[in-house]
């Protein structure tokens, strides 16, 4: 599909001198440098049980990301939530309303198990009547395994306002990493509008 997104359109959008590093295991990792203290306790800092036991959140399911939510943030609403573990195709159906001019952030919700990932990066085209509006890249960083439900927030920013911006908008997201692992792809709409019922 022409109008599908990609990651070599996140890639060709973001250009920087950054180079991953060469992969490497979980076990690599925690054994390298082991007899530098200071760094030892670091290395448990940072990846909690992963150091001492490989870290499974979903055994059936063998990828390092396991994408759970996405959510749009407005201040003295509740969040609009997008259930990212069931039907993707049934998002498309879904449209979120949401007040023209307000201000909010995306939050995705994700689990790492197995493996560091590093270098993962949020991307959604924003299209209207077909034609891309926008393009946005959100470096979201380098995670290690846990059981427990890690998340990302953007930055605040800020829906268009007045009588042209208002309408249906598709979004194609990706969820992607340094290694251009696709963790998820999916599709979703919102729709601005003057005011809220």
């Amino acid at each position: 599909m022409a109008d599908d997104i990609t990651r070599d359109d996140a890639d060709e959008r973001v250009k920087v001198s950054y180079r991953p590093p060469a992969e490497r295991s979980l076990q690599e990792i925690v054994e390298a440098d082991k007899e530098d203290k200071s760094l030892r306790k670091y290395k448990e800092n940072l990846l909690g049980t992963a150091v001492k036991e490989v870290v499974v959140v979903d055994s059936a399911n063998p990828n390092s990301v396991l994408v759970k939510g996405l959510a749009l943030v407005v201040d003295g609403r509740p969040d609009l939530t997008l259930d990212l573990s069931g039907n993707l195709d049934d998002l498309k159906e879904k449209v979120f309303v949401v007040k023209e001019g307000i201000k909010y952030r995306i939050r995705i919700d994700f689990f790492v198990q197995r493996e560091i990932v590093t270098g993962l990066k949020y991307v959604q085209r924003i299209l209207r009547y077909g034609t891309e509006v926008e393009m946005i890249t959100h470096m979201v960083g380098s995670y290690g395994p846990k059981v427990e439900l890690q998340s990302f927030t953007t930055q605040p920013e800020e829906m268009p306002s007045g009588v042209a911006a208002r309408g249906k908008y598709i979004v194609k997201s990706l969820f992607t990493d340094d290694d251009r692992n696709e963790h998820l792809k999916w599709e979703w709409c919102f729709e601005i509008q003057k005011d809220l019922e």
